[in-house]
């Protein structure tokens, strides 16, 4: 057992409340005095942990007034395998998005951890080398947009924001209340009422140019609200309008479909030839078009009417492009 697991036993140990001696600690951790003396002294004076000897009472104790306090280290609350987990869970962190606009606030995070493995630089070395995140079509953010956006968030308070909409190719100026942040296929959007739609909208972060935050109380949408709009929808280009489609893969590709996640409300099965037929959710059809066409001839759209149109029309397009240029 490492000092770092014998130093949770203890603070396992002592977070009865009850008084335990110096005996039954060194049962519990199966080490020799010298160890045992070695590992309170080590949290005592390098974690800053109040482990106090009571005489009244026979036994150790943490000290009551620091009890659940910010004084406790974290290498009384966590072995060496969850110290392992929390280095793997900031690694993933820092490259959520390009440029790492959240490395600033957990980079005394990971040096704590660090520290408290003893053989830091090695372990978080290793974590860099065994742990390859690759992101594709990742959009950069501006920190200080993200910075005061997750500030009107917390806050609960308006931002007015610049924002510059892909889809009609036109910039405004917006006045909204933040509601909840969305990190969705390697980018970032904010779900916000916006005062100069009155209305629910989702805004992709790396598409605002100017965001200041205003004193002015945040207008409150209830979870449920969000859900309803946001949340059936497939991916980030949501709405009320539901629509179902049905797509057929081909049985060589069924193999990988079948185990995918597309939505959490989809429906798949096999039929009698091998092929997997997955209904899906859309509000939108131009993100799930994106993902039927990658599959090329594997997929085929058999529902509704409607989506398979406009794949062909986008197939036919397609066609049509590179016959002029050959």
């Amino acid at each position: 057992m490492s000092r770092t697991d014998r130093a949770a036993r203890i603070r396992q140990c002592l977070s009865t409340r009850t008084a335990i001696s110096f005996e039954r600690l060194q049962a519990v951790l199966e080490v020799s005095r010298a160890t045992l003396t070695r590992d309170i002294a080590y949290l005592r004076n390098v974690m800053g942990a109040p482990v106090e000897f009571d005489r009244e009472r026979g036994g150790y104790i943490l000290s009551p007034e620091h009890c659940g306090g910010a004084q406790l280290e974290l290498s009384i609350w966590f072995s060496s395998a969850e110290i392992h987990a929390l280095l793997t869970m900031q690694h993933l962190l820092a490259n959520l998005d390009e440029g790492g606009i959240l490395t600033r606030q957990v980079q005394p995070l990971m040096e704590r951890l660090n520290a408290l493995l003893g053989a830091a630089k090695d372990d978080a070395e290793a974590v860099r080398r065994r742990v390859l995140i690759v992101g594709l079509g990742k959009r950069p953010v501006t920190l200080a947009h993200f910075e005061r956006i997750g500030s009107a968030l917390l806050r609960r308070k308006r931002l007015l924001i610049r924002y510059a909409a892909r889809s009609s190719d036109t910039v405004s100026d917006r006045e909204i209340s933040p509601q909840r942040l969305v990190h969705y296929r390697e980018n970032w959007y904010l779900e916000a009422w916006c005062h100069l739609r009155k209305d629910l909208r989702s805004f992709a972060l790396d598409a605002i140019r100017e965001a200041h935050l205003l004193a002015t109380p945040a207008r409150e949408v209830s979870l449920r609200t969000l859900q309803t709009v946001f949340g059936p929808g497939y991916g980030i280009f949501s709405g009320q309008r539901i629509q179902w489609a049905r797509l057929r893969f081909s049985p060589e590709r069924a193999r990988w479909l079948a185990h995918e996640a597309w939505h959490p409300k989809q429906k798949g099965r096999f039929d009698a030839d091998g092929h997997y037929l997955l209904d899906i959710p859309y509000a939108d059809h131009r993100e799930l078009m994106m993902d039927i066409l990658k599959h090329g001839r594997h997929c085929e759209v058999l529902a509704p009417e409607e989506l398979r149109s406009v794949v062909e029309s986008e197939i036919e397009a397609l066609r049509t492009l590179y016959a002029e240029r050959l």
